[in-house]
């Protein structure tokens, strides 16, 4: 799998105008992880999924590179 990439991620984030509070709630994720992955950490492709369809994007959207394991 590849890595969430935060920079587009945080744009993502941006252009919903949606806090990191509101996509935990959105995800059911820990404010943990979402705080992670904000800054750079990796991620289970579970994990990625479900923040992708919380900001209603494409998984590809916010991953490095041009490839996203499904």
């Amino acid at each position: 799998m590849n890595r969430i990439d935060f920079r587009k991620l945080r744009a993502v984030i941006a252009l919903r105008d949606i806090s990191q509070g509101e996509l935990v709630k959105k995800t059911g994720i820990s404010r943990v992880t979402i705080s992670g992955v904000c800054n750079g950490k990796s991620c289970s492709p579970d994990t990625a999924r479900k923040i992708a369809e919380a900001l209603d994007v494409e998984l590809s959207d916010i991953c490095e590179g041009e490839e996203v394991d499904q």
